[in-house]
């Protein structure tokens, strides 16, 4: 999928390019021959306008969610983080249900306040440690740092039902809208950040033919 489904504002240069051109730009203004104070408030401007460009490279415009080459620099750094340390880390994808009727019977409009709509009742259950993305179309991922597949249950589950509960309404239609979430934890044999990718998605592909609305875990298939 493309990288940045649904950022039409969507950089090309990484976040890290980015720092090294801020850093470049900060150390020219402090050669220019202006007074210190002038310096100081031209370094200001430039930093505000720096960090609002960074956040717009990691972010999906869309849902405000992380997008997806966030997702990709994120999840190596944790994975790697979680084995260098034996910390437990555990990964979601999930898909909205019938995604495609919904556009189909109440346009993509509709869809694109559905999503929303799940992204932000996904912001308000994940901690403030846990990173979700959008990674393409209608299917979010959610990273929950040390966290074991028990205790990551418990918010994947909190968030289903409360999608499926939740009063969906656009242009006076109201209508249900329902998710399936794959999930699966680190575990030894585990050697890259794409397996472990893989393995909930296949939980989440189980989930889908087992009747969708519901989390389905690695270990269940």
């Amino acid at each position: 999928m493309d990288n940045n489904t649904g950022n039409p504002q969507a950089f090309d240069l990484s976040p890290e390019m980015l720092d090294e051109i801020q850093t470049n730009i900060e150390e020219i203004i402090k050669s220019f021959p202006i007074s210190e104070s002038n310096k100081l408030d031209v370094i200001k401007k430039i930093n505000f306008m720096y960090s609002h460009t960074r956040h717009l490279s990691v972010t999906d415009a869309l849902t405000g969610l992380y997008n997806r080459r966030h997702f990709e620099n994120t999840i190596e750094r944790e994975f790697l983080r979680a084995k260098r340390y034996s910390n437990d880390l555990s990964i979601a994808i999930l898909d909205v249900d019938f995604f495609k009727k919904i556009n189909d019977s109440y346009g993509h409009l509709c869809g694109d306040y559905a999503l929303k709509e799940i992204a932000y009742l996904a912001l308000q259950t994940f901690r403030k440690t846990d990173f979700v993305f959008r990674y393409g179309g209608e299917e979010i991922v959610v990273i929950l740092t040390e966290t074991p597949m028990a205790s990551a249950i418990i918010p994947l589950e909190r968030l289903r039902k409360a999608v499926e509960n939740y009063p969906f309404n656009y242009d006076c239609k109201s209508f249900q809208v329902t998710i399936s979430i794959g999930t699966e934890t680190l575990r030894e044999e585990h050697q890259t950040p794409e397996e472990l990718l893989e393995q909930a998605d296949k939980a989440l592909y189980a989930a889908k033919e087992g009747g969708r609305n519901r989390v389905v875990t690695a270990s269940d298939i």
